[in-house]
């Protein structure tokens, strides 16, 4: 039987319970869902999709 635990992650830089959490699920796709609502679906990306988002972050975050 396959380990299928995730282990939800909360940005450090989050200091109230409206956050977002993510995980790496053992297929290797990362979860995406909201702290608030943990009971609701979580967003599901590709590992090139979320390493997409992540460099669109960054880049938005450079030029602000």
């Amino acid at each position: 039987m396959r380990d299928t635990t995730m282990a939800w992650q909360r940005s450090s830089y989050c200091a109230t319970s409206g956050c977002v959490e993510v995980a790496q699920v053992v297929d290797g796709t990362i979860q995406l869902r909201d702290s608030k609502n943990p009971e609701l679906p979580a967003l599901t990306f590709t590992r090139a999709e979320w390493n997409g988002f992540q460099d669109r972050v960054l880049a938005l975050a450079a030029t602000s």
